[in-house]
């Protein structure tokens, strides 16, 4: 039985990138770019005015006030009609390319605008609000390399260098299956003894959250043929993810069934709590992972073990989510031998993070998982961990809302 951190290394390194396609510019967006991008040309492309004002002579303008004659006016997008000659100055628009003998530009707002001539009220310095050509990327420079997340900015950057098809790493299908008899689909009625499927639901939501595509199979039934006949069918996907039936039970088909079908188990059970009879698979290059049945579980083990072996098989650099030192707001107790994720709020307080228990820690109350946005990692070894006492914990919800509280 590996430990936690050797489960999770051992997951990441059978899993690798998958292939890479290309995609519309917008289409890229959340999506890990495959290749380096350099810069076909320089940007911006010209000198241009970084203000809406004048384009003038710098040693023109040193005896203050000074009064200079408007011999043409450049709007944006528009082409250069002249050069500014000596005593003189040209009418100029934001973006606008600067003019041949320019060496400074002065805002509007420094300057009483007579029509025919400016007077000039603020000293002007050279070079102030031009824009270079090549400033801020030279032809040639690396812009984007292989492996950023595409986000609105690298958009941004992509379109200003005309790059409307972006190389991209495949997006994963994943396949999900739940197992039991006692599960019934939603808007089913409730019946005493029956569970509704919210795991197919849970997995498939967090499986979209990471950008992947998830491709619902529904309930095997606790027979093996049941079980094989999705199972197939989930095996042709990237990933393949079950959730219960992976205990030791006269029902608990899923390692038996997937063996049957020629997947490699790596390992059985982990040292965690909850979630320790999580099992890790290959099926060829295709990752398996059986989770527990219960919701809780299921939820936690995505979170520590799937989510990242899905997000690398994306080409994500980053995969596991922050960590962050908080102090414990309760005592917390513990059996030794198995690291435990407590299910915490994660606060600010007094300039420092504070974590308090979501609720009971029983794998049954599934609301503490609606409260929580982190997961306190209390070591295999400890037994007690007093109030007060500063813990690793891993963000489960969204940096605004945690420091929101």
């Amino acid at each position: 039985m590996p430990t936690f951190e050797e489960a999770r290394r051992i997951i990441l390194d059978r899993v690798a990138p998958l292939g890479v396609e290309r995609v519309s510019i917008l289409d890229a967006l959340g999506r890990v770019i495959a290749d380096d991008v350099t810069a076909p040309w320089d940007m911006p492309l010209c000198d241009n005015s970084a203000m809406d004002g004048f384009a003038v002579r710098a040693a023109d303008c040193v005896s203050l006030p000074a009064t200079l004659k408007v011999t043409g006016y450049i709007p944006a997008g528009g082409e250069v009609t002249g050069p500014v000659i000596r005593g003189c100055a040209i009418r100029i628009m934001t973006g606008a390319p600067v003019p041949p003998g320019c060496d400074a530009v002065v805002p509007i707002e420094e300057t009483d605008d007579n029509g025919d001539s400016v007077t000039l009220k603020e000293p002007v310095k050279p070079r102030q609000h031009i824009r270079f050509r090549g400033e801020d990327v030279a032809t040639g420079a690396l812009i984007i390399p292989a492996g950023t997340l595409i986000r609105p900015p690298e958009i941004s950057m992509l379109a200003s260098f005309g790059k409307a098809i972006v190389p991209v790493y495949r997006k994963a299908r994943v396949a999900i299956l739940s197992t039991g008899d006692e599960l019934i689909e939603l808007g089913e009625p409730p019946v005493p003894g029956k569970i509704v499927n919210s795991n197919t639901l849970s997995l498939a939501a967090a499986v979209r959250e990471c950008g992947a595509e998830p491709v619902i199979l529904g309930i095997a039934r606790d027979d093996r043929d049941s079980h094989r006949e999705k199972m197939i069918e989930g095996l042709k996907a990237d990933a393949f993810i079950t959730s219960a039936g992976v205990s030791a039970g006269d029902r608990d088909l899923v390692r038996d069934v997937l063996a049957e079908l020629g997947v490699e188990q790596v390992f059985w059970r982990v040292d965690i709590k909850p979630g320790g009879p999580t099992a890790f698979a290959m099926f060829g290059e295709k990752p398996v992972f059986s989770l527990p049945g219960n919701p809780v579980s299921t939820m936690i083990t995505f979170e520590e073990f799937a989510r990242p072996a899905i997000l690398k098989m994306m080409g994500h650099r980053r995969v596991l989510k922050p960590f962050v030192k908080a102090f414990l707001k309760e005592d917390a107790k513990k059996k030794p031998g198995k690291v435990n994720f407590l299910r915490v709020r994660i606060e600010v307080e007094n300039g420092r993070y504070t974590a308090s228990t979501s609720g009971d820690q029983n794998t049954g109350i599934l609301r503490t998982m609606i409260r929580a946005n982190g997961l306190a990692v209390l070591p295999r070894d400890a037994t007690f961990v007093a109030a007060g006492t500063e813990v690793d914990v891993h963000l489960v919800g969204s940096d605004v809302e945690m420091l929101e509280g």
